[in-house]
């Protein structure tokens, strides 16, 4: 099913509630990032991703419930291409931070969301894309770091995967009504988690593994995918792909 989605062109309080709701979840995703940190010490990027995705994923099956036959084909298939690109966007950027500076990192991931507001905004939107731009540049100062092919690989991988994200989550949003596409696009993003982690580290994640870190991680999802996730579909539906794609400009200051 299609619903019809007010854009960022048009003046009045859906737009401003699109613009507040994209920074609540700008704000969540930073603070997010930032408990990781002790989280990551102990279970490495890889595990710190897979324990926050799992759990974000069993959540928020568990507390929607989506009905599979309320979906279309075509909205069902997006659904599941937006989990996979969610753990991919989380596993790369990882990857990319582990090997090279975070500003450095952050700068090269942005090429996704600026990418999208080029492509898709029009006159002014690609104005505001390119002053964003250097603001981030100016914010991050890659040029500070130093440079590992593997790393910006892994940060240009990571943008593309924001791009499409951000893209995927509107469609998402349009085929289906409150966070059911959510609902099935997170369990899709726990379960290609799992199966990285399986095929990668297995043993070192379980064995770190304790009660008090599952709990832990189970906060952690909620404040980082659970509720920006959540914000940023909410806020798609309100906004053009290109002014939240300019707003993203944001999340590194």
């Amino acid at each position: 099913m299609s619903t019809s989605v007010p854009t960022a062109s048009a003046p009045g309080a859906s737009a401003r509630s699109g613009t507040a709701l994209a920074v609540v979840a700008m704000l969540c995703v930073q603070l997010g990032l930032a408990v990781s940190v002790g989280l990551i010490d102990r279970l490495g990027t890889e595990g710190t991703a897979w324990l926050r995705l799992a759990w974000a994923g069993l959540l928020l099956a568990v507390l929607v419930r989506p009905r599979l036959r309320g979906f279309t084909r075509r909205g069902l298939l997006t659904c599941v291409l937006l989990g996979v690109v969610t753990a991919a966007l989380t596993f790369l950027f990882m990857a990319a931070v582990a090997r090279i500076p975070l500003g450095t990192a952050s700068a090269l991931e942005f090429l996704g969301p600026l990418g999208v507001a080029v492509v898709r905004g029009r006159g002014r939107a690609r104005l505001w894309a390119g002053v964003a731009a250097v603001g981030v540049l100016l914010l991050t100062e890659p040029w500070r770091g130093g440079v590992d092919p593997v790393g910006i690989g892994f940060a240009l991988a990571a943008a593309f995967c924001w791009a499409g994200y951000i893209v995927l989550t509107q469609k998402v949003g349009d085929e289906a009504t409150g966070l059911r596409g959510l609902a099935v696009s997170m369990p899709v993003a726990g379960l290609t988690a799992t199966a990285v982690v399986a095929l990668t580290d297995a043993p070192a994640v379980l064995g770190a593994l304790d009660p008090q870190l599952l709990l832990v991680g189970l906060g952690l999802a909620v404040l980082l995918p659970v509720v920006p996730f959540s914000l940023e579909m909410l806020a798609l539906r309100r906004l053009t792909t290109a002014a939240f794609g300019t707003l993203m400009a944001l999340e590194p200051a």
